[in-house]
């Protein structure tokens, strides 16, 4: 797995815990809906820091608890 498909688990994920929507997550966080699309959708893999932040300041979450979970843990190498 990489950053990228991480990423993009980790948003489903807490958009399901938190029962709401992509587009609602797009909403509360000021993060434009198309930007959302494209990190859901493997279009984009890379989400800025600054997005992330965006994202979790919407789920009122710090960046550390985003990045806390097994899948970012065994992030393989992304330089080969």
């Amino acid at each position: 797995m990489n950053i990228g498909e991480a990423s993009r688990n980790r948003i489903i994920d807490l958009c399901q815990k938190n029962n709401i929507t992509i587009n609602k997550l797009a909403t509360i966080s000021g993060v434009t809906q198309s930007t959302l699309n494209n990190i859901i959708s493997g279009r984009n893999n890379s989400a800025t820091v600054s997005t992330i932040k965006k994202l979790c300041d919407g789920l009122n979450i710090t960046i550390v608890d985003f990045f806390n979970t097994e899948d970012f843990l065994n992030l393989e190498q992304e330089i080969k």
